[in-house]
């Protein structure tokens, strides 16, 4: 069964999209630690992490490191904190989360935006790449 995140590649979900390329999409995650926490994931559906290919692997993480350059433009933060849990998906999924406290890194806390709001981010995220 395709996860949540092959169903939002393939059009199945709206996302607030942030930024896309051939083989990869970040989008604003929806129950969000911080805002602008923002979520890359490669569009071949693999579960976890260390079994892309080298290739992948790389690649995905260039992709993240573009993204979280202009998310730190976009988002005032001391820094862009990176994850990959991938315990809640079974697709590998890179979490940049903007960072001012620790406790925005301890998925515990978690922040309420407007569709307003999201769609305002994506957008100004979105135009710093």
């Amino acid at each position: 069964m395709a996860s949540i995140f092959t169903k939002i590649i393939n059009g199945e979900i709206p996302c607030y999209k942030v930024a896309e390329d051939a083989k990869h999409i970040a989008f604003l995650d929806i129950n969000p630690n911080a805002k602008g926490h923002t979520l890359c994931i490669p569009k071949q559906e693999i579960n976890r992490v260390f079994d892309m290919d080298e290739d992948g692997y790389l690649a995905l993480m260039q992709f993240s490191r573009k993204v979280a350059i202009a998310l730190e433009e976009a988002v005032p933060c001391k820094r862009v904190g990176v994850s990959i849990i991938g315990l809640e998906v079974p697709h590998v999924h890179v979490h940049l989360i903007p960072l001012n406290e620790m406790k925005e890194m301890t998925f515990q806390h978690k922040i309420k935006m407007t569709e307003d709001e999201f769609s305002a981010l994506a957008k100004s995220i979105n135009s710093k790449l």
